[in-house]
């Protein structure tokens, strides 16, 4: 097997003597690119990040950012990354590199004060600058400015959070800075225009990112293996039971960095193939467990109308670029953003292992804390949406910050309603068990009677008693309970609110 190889700004280099638990961003610091940050090591304030090629949804390759601080260099083994050194290109001889055109509008709009930040900031908004589909606003007029709202400085958006460059604010949502405020920040950002037509990085989206290694990294403190089949995988599970399953290692990377964490064998599952396809067929929706949630998201393009409410308010668009929904359930959190959403469509996790597959309702999955009836031998190959879905969907997240933030409280309904009844009705939460759950007694409450005030205030009532929310340093057991009724509640007015003429 070929020795273990990263390629860094062009240039090809070895990942030994590396220890499988070494992030990328101490990698790359210490062959002296020191552009690439640690702020937090948590994957919250994005001054690790760099750009991988990965399989593309609008071209073969996408340029994706990712934080450095939670993946193992050794997942990166076979793969292209850039860092914030290298987005400026070297012209002659001598002089100094040309500024990528982020770079220089960071320069010009004074988007960097101290700098500790800024090469993550720049990195996040190359990979905006480079998404395919990114294009102006339709409302967008020859000075690049539209009819949209005006902000303070005169210029005008077609709305706060999208720039009149079809610049998409939440691509900065992992990127936290600490001292030169964001306005500079997002001026840069909505100045950028489209690569020219001989910019190299884009050039590159025209082609295949390198095909995934099969990867075995082995080091006297521990081993790090890709296995390059899902049948090679179930194989490695069965060897190895002490084995730590990772995809875009969002979570595993805090427990190494924070917790120290270790593992004597880590086993990634993130490029399998069996892992990473996308159906719609006629009665249900399978998504693949190691499609990113970016990925997921760009691929079914709004078709499941809750999942797309869930994702904007996932964590942030770095972390959506690794996580995955099979890790999301595999770490059986009871405070995870996507399970209550699940829930409520009622879906089901195929599971994998070497005698076949099982396929078991989410609603049956989760036994306890951090347990699940997934064996140790087995991986969550896909999620399984049935279809149809149902008209009336919310996801109602509470918590501290708007976006990048962990839940207090996580609410997902999907409702069916006929000639003013609710026929039927499901409700996951989150944040209120020990595990993620369905509000039963409140979807009983609710379906056959009318969705009317009354019976929905009876409903809320029933709502705030589910579960068992306890008292912790995010929010009070009151608190959660009073969020979970006045969801029912918001989701009633939403409904019901007047069409203005």
């Amino acid at each position: 097997m070929v020795a273990a190889r990263i390629t860094v700004n062009g240039r090809e280099m070895p990942i030994a003597p590396a220890a499988p638990h070494t992030t990328a961003l101490d990698f790359l610091r210490e062959r002296g690119l020191t552009g690439t940050k640690e702020g937090c090591a948590e994957g919250e304030c994005g001054a690790c990040s760099v750009l991988v090629a990965r399989p593309g949804v609008h071209k073969p390759t996408d340029w994706v950012a990712v934080n450095a601080c939670l993946v193992p260099v050794a997942a990166l083994d076979g793969q292209e990354v850039i860092t914030s050194e290298g987005l400026a290109v070297t012209g002659t001889p001598g002089a100094p590199p040309v500024l990528h055109p982020v770079q220089e509008e960071m320069a010009l709009r004074g988007g960097s004060q101290c700098g500790y930040c800024t090469p993550g900031f720049v990195c996040s908004m190359a990979a905006e600058y480079y998404r395919p589909d990114r294009c102006p606003a339709a409302d967008t007029q020859a000075d690049g400015h539209g009819d949209g709202d005006r902000d303070d400085n005169g210029d005008t958006h077609a709305d706060p959070e999208h720039g009149p460059n079809g610049f998409d604010l939440h691509a900065l949502s992992g990127n936290l800075c600490r001292c030169t405020g964001y306005r500079p920040i997002r001026d840069a950002a909505f100045a950028v225009g489209a690569p020219a037509p001989d910019d190299a990085l884009g050039r590159r989206r025209e082609v295949a990112p390198p095909a995934p290694v099969a990867t075995r990294y082995l080091h006297d403190e521990g081993s790090f293996l890709r296995p390059g089949t899902l049948a090679d995988a179930l194989r490695t599970l069965g060897e190895r039971p002490d084995a730590v399953v990772v995809a875009g290692s969002t979570d595993w990377g805090v427990e190494v960095n924070i917790r120290a964490r270790r593992a004597p064998c880590v086993v990634a599952v993130d490029r399998l193939p069996e892992l990473r396809e996308l159906r719609v067929e006629s009665d249900h929706i399978e998504i693949g467990a190691a499609l990113t949630l970016t990925e997921i998201e760009r691929r079914l393009d709004g078709r499941v109308p809750l999942l797309a409410q869930l994702f904007p308010q996932f964590a942030s668009r770095l972390i959506r670029n690794g996580a995955t929904l099979g890790g999301n359930l595999g770490t059986g959190s009871p405070i995870g953003d996507s399970p209550p959403a699940l829930l409520a469509l009622e879906a089901s996790v195929v599971l994998a292992g070497a005698a076949g597959e099982r396929v078991v309702p989410l609603a049956d999955y989760f036994t306890g804390y951090r347990q699940s009836v997934r064996r140790p031998d087995e991986l969550i190959r896909s999620v399984r949406v049935p279809l149809p879905l149902s008209p009336v969907t919310a996801f109602h997240k509470i918590a501290k910050r708007r976006f990048d933030d962990i839940s207090s409280v996580a609410v997902a309904f999907a409702l069916d309603i006929e000639d003013g009844i609710v026929r039927t009705a499901r409700i996951g939460l989150g944040g209120v068990a020990a595990t993620p759950i369905r509000a039963l007694a409140t979807e009983a409450a609710l379906e056959g009677r009318p969705w009317a005030g009354q019976s929905v205030e009876a409903a809320a009532r029933v709502l705030r008693g589910e579960g068992t929310p306890m008292d912790d340093h995010r929010a009070s057991a009151e608190y959660r309970s009073a969020m979970l009724g006045q969801s029912l509640l918001k989701l009633y007015a939403r409904t019901t609110e007047a069409v203005p003429s």
